[in-house]
Parts: C-alpha cells; structure tokens; sequence
C-alpha cells in the first residue's frame, strides 16, 4: 500500500471517532428536522387548546370592540391588555414550552449521539471573524444551504399558494359574518395554513437529514493510517503488549510452577495446551497429571520445560485429549495408557543418552477433540 492511499480518507469512522467527534461538540444537526418537529409540535398543541385560545380570543375582542356609554366615559387602554394577557398567555406559553422542549429532544435525541456540548458555548473569534465567514457563504457548504434556502422557499411559497386559492374567497367575505363564526374561521385557517406548512417542512427534513449524515460522515472518514493508530490506542504499543502477556505468563508461572517440579515431560499442542506428566509406579499405578494450561500458562509451561531441562513433546491431539479428559494430580484415562507408556520409554531412553526415534502414537477416537473442546470425527495418527 503507498502512502497515498495509506493517507486517503476513504473509511467509515469508527463508533470510536464519533464519540469523539460528538463530545467535542461535532453531533449529527439538522435545523429543518428541529424546525420540522418545533412546528408539528406547536400546530398540535393548538389543536389540542384551540377552544382555550378561541375563547380567549372571544372574550378579548368583545372587550374591545364594545362602544357603549359606560365604555367610553371609563375608558382604561390598559385594562384591555390585562385582560388580553390573562387570557391568551397561558395557552401561548403552554404551546411555547411544548415546542421548545420538542425541539431540544429532536436535537438532542438525532441519530442516537445528539448531546448537549457546553464547548459549543464557548466564544469563537471564527464566528465572528469576516473572513471566515465569507469562506462558509461562498464554500461547498453555504452554496448547499442556498440551495436548501431556495427549495424551501419554493415549496411554502406553492403551498401557500394552494392554501390560498381555496382560503381567500371566503377570507373576503368574513366581514359578513357574525364575530364567532370570524374568529372561528380564522383559528381554522390558520390551524391549515401551519399543517400544509409542517408537511412542506417534513418533506425537507426528509431530505436533509440524510445529507446532514452523508456530510458528517465525510467530514470524520478516516485513512488506514487513522484505523492503525486508533487500534493502536485501543490496544496498545508493541511494548506495553509484552509486558501485559509477561505479566500474564508470571502469574501462570507462578500456579504451575511448584507443580510441575516432579514433571517428567510436557506434552503440548504446540502452543496453545501443555500437560505435564509422570509416571512413578510407587506412588500411582498410571501417569499422573501434575499441571496442565492453554494459553499464556502452557506458555509458562514450556519456559519452566526448558528451564528445568524437560522434554517437549509436540503431539496436538494427545494434548488436547489429555487436557481436556484429565484433571491436575489425576491418573490419566485407561484409554490412552499405551500413548502415555511410549512417551515414558521415549523420555526414559533420552535420560539414558540415547537418540530414540519419536514414537507414532494414535489418540482413541471417542478422545479426539477441537480447540474448543468439541469432539472431533477425523481419525488420523498423531504424529
């Protein structure tokens, strides 16, 4: 791989590098889903308070438009905004709450990673510098929110126009009515103009945010070099792995040592299972299993081996049928006698100074097992 390519941004991030992003303020936002969902919110919640809000309305412009003599010669303008704010307030302050919390949860909740950043509170000279600023209006980014900015405007502007054409003739012609029918018609009007513009608005909100997605996603790709050093955070440099498996190995040594003290040799798989065994007819009629470990303790297992002079017999499923059917400091099973009696004369011939051949040996077939312990169904002999 060249290092172009090696330092091409072309992966997806990682759940690593969006947390990150995330809590360094870079969340995924979208302004037409919060406006989407801020809008929805309020035209329900109208719906739902409509007769509060109509009754308030009612009252309010009965106050307002009475001309009688009482009226006149006790004329208080500011009783008429008293009355107006006691009885609209609270219905506009319930829909303002409403909308304000459903626009925080749309942002907050976006993609599953929205989050309240209070770095994003800090002051940025980029934010107020003029150059900076013309870089965003004339770049990638301000041109694709111009063109948002006009699609948006087009599609209110039609549905405008369409609440319009079937709304207006009746609109000149409310002056005709009586007072309740009026503010009745101009609640429901105004309840349709704000859903045909929550469908226009969701319609967008479907549109941007996938490209709010697809634009963050760019932003935090990532290069092969970028994936290599954050493996090699997650795990670690070459050098603290040493020490973490050395650590390992002396715990595991510090377990099979004492055992494997009257070893006479170790039977392994080459690396991932070790058993120690003798064989002393005065203190068991049959070898015995003094130690046996995978993993990083048969690892320790061949280094105190080695340490101690024991020979190392690499036969894997004779390890593996050992370790997996016998227990430390017990007799191993009648099955494999005859294996474990050609490895004891193998051992013994070495300590006499011969060069003995290594013994072919065939592990029973009901013993046979996979790394996981699983019994396996090929019979080859064991070399």
């Amino acid at each position: 791989m060249s290092e172009e390519s090696a330092g091409e941004k072309t992966l997806e991030p990682t759940e690593k590098k969006k947390r990150e992003a995330a809590e360094k303020g870079n969340v995924l936002r979208s302004r037409e889903v919060a406006s989407a969902a801020a809008v929805g919110t309020g035209i329900f919640v109208l719906g739902q308070v409509s007769g509060w809000v109509f009754d308030g309305m009612d009252q309010v412009a009965k106050a307002s438009f009475r001309f009688d003599r009482a009226s006149l010669e006790a004329l208080e303008p500011g009783r008429l905004f008293k009355l107006a704010g006691s009885l609209l307030l609270p219905p506009l302050l319930v829909i303002g709450a409403c909308v304000m919390v459903m626009t925080l949860a749309a942002q907050l909740l976006l993609g599953g990673e929205g989050r309240f950043v209070i770095k994003n509170l800090e002051p940025k000279g980029t934010r107020i510098n003029p150059l900076s600023g013309m870089k965003r209006i004339l770049g990638i980014q301000g041109l694709i929110e111009l063109g948002k900015s006009i699609l948006k405007l087009v599609l209110m502007g039609l549905l405008a126009a369409y609440w319009a054409y079937h709304n207006l003739p009746v609109i000149l012609g409310l002056g005709r009515g009586s007072l309740e029918v009026q503010i009745a018609f101009a609640l429901q009007a105004l309840v349709t103009l704000i859903g045909l513009l929550v469908i226009g608005l969701i319609i967008i909100a479907m549109v941007d945010f996938p490209l709010q997605q697809f634009q963050r996603n760019k932003k935090l790709k990532m290069s092969h070099q970028d994936m290599k050093d954050e493996t090699k955070q997650a795990e670690g440099s070459g050098e603290m792995k040493s020490a973490r498996r050395q650590r390992q190995r002396d715990l595991a040594r510090g377990g099979v040592a004492s055992a494997m003290k009257d070893a006479q040799f170790v039977v392994v798989n080459p690396l991932h299972f070790a058993v120690a065994l003798t064989y002393d007819p005065q203190l068991a009629p049959a070898p015995v299993v003094l130690a046996k470990g995978r993993g990083e303790t048969a690892l320790a297992m061949r280094e105190i081996a080695a340490e101690e002079g024991l020979p190392v017999l690499e036969y894997p499923g004779l390890a593996r049928a050992l370790y997996f059917t016998t227990q430390a400091n017990q007799m191993v099973r009648e099955e494999l006698y005859i294996a474990i009696a050609s490895l004891v004369a193998f051992v013994l011939s070495l300590k006499r100074g011969a060069r003995p051949k290594l013994p072919d040996i065939e592990v029973p077939q009901e013993l046979r097992f996979d790394g996981d312990g699983r019994p396996e169904n090929v019979s080859p002999k064991q070399a």
